[in-house]
């Protein structure tokens, strides 16, 4: 059973710009008016796209965040209508429900706008594996088909960072149904209580993979060694049952750490 997600009105307008190739959307301004705040995501490509301008460009999330704290969001679209000029402007507010305000302004964001694609720069692949919020699931060859553009609170993209689908209820409300998520592949560490991507090996181009929190607990060996005792995946959502991997099995492997719901 899916789990209740509240919604709430908000309204966001498009931010574009006069650019190299002419007019052009560069970010999104999504607005909560019950709180009275302003969420804001803006192109990163600036080198590529605004020539001499770049550091003006790059400056301007910032800017427009400081200039929402100090007037509100009302004063502040007021102040864009008066302020800005034919180089740079703001479309009509247009209303949205949104479920979570940091993921539709994500939404919104990879529908409006288009970037430069920069892999390890400002985008990572999506491979096509889909992952299973739930049982298990089954994919077909996973390979690389697109790249997803990284928020700007991913300060470093490294070569361990991938994106990919989740499929299922079990991870919800965190983890929405449909969701592209990013994962970091898996290195040295302890994996107890994080949330993980598993593969379930052995079945060729057919593997299959589940996203869950992972628990266990250890056991001493009589040579005074550690191995464990219980291994349990378990869902967020609690109309999901968790269940237990054997640890003597070697069916299982820890593919990465989930890191962020991207879009």
């Amino acid at each position: 059973m899916p789990v209740l997600l509240a919604t709430h009105e908000g309204r966001y307008s498009i931010l574009e710009a006069d650019l190299s190739n002419g007019p052009e959307p560069i970010g999104v301004l999504l607005e909560d008016p019950a709180r009275n705040e302003l969420h804001l995501r803006l192109r990163r490509d600036w080198e590529d796209v605004a020539g001499e301008d770049a550091g003006i460009f790059e400056r301007l999330e910032d800017d427009l965040a400081d200039k929402s704290r100090e007037l509100g969001t009302d004063r502040l679209f007021a102040w864009l209508e008066d302020t800005l000029s034919t180089t740079l402007r703001v479309t009509d507010r247009e209303p949205v429900l949104v479920r979570d305000f940091e993921w539709t302004l994500n939404q919104l964001y990879t529908r409006h706008v288009r970037s430069t694609i920069a892999p390890g720069r400002t985008h990572v692949p999506r491979w096509s594996l889909q992952v299973a919020a739930g049982q298990f699931l089954d994919n077909a060859e996973v390979e690389e088909v697109d790249y997803e553009e990284l928020p700007a609170n991913v300060r470093r993209v490294t070569a361990d960072l991938f994106a990919a689908e989740i499929v299922g209820t079990s991870m919800e409300p965190d983890i929405p149904n449909g969701s592209i998520c990013l994962f970091r592949k898996f290195g040295a560490g302890t994996r107890n209580g994080k949330l993980v991507l598993v593969e379930e090996l052995g079945r060729g181009n057919n593997d299959r993979y589940t996203v869950k929190r992972y628990v266990s607990t250890k056991r001493q060996r009589p040579d005074g060694t550690w191995d464990h005792n219980t291994i349990r995946l378990e869902p967020l959502n609690p109309d999901h049952e968790p269940w237990f991997l054997n640890p003597e099995e070697k069916r299982y492997r820890i593919v990465a750490e989930f890191v962020q719901v991207l879009r």
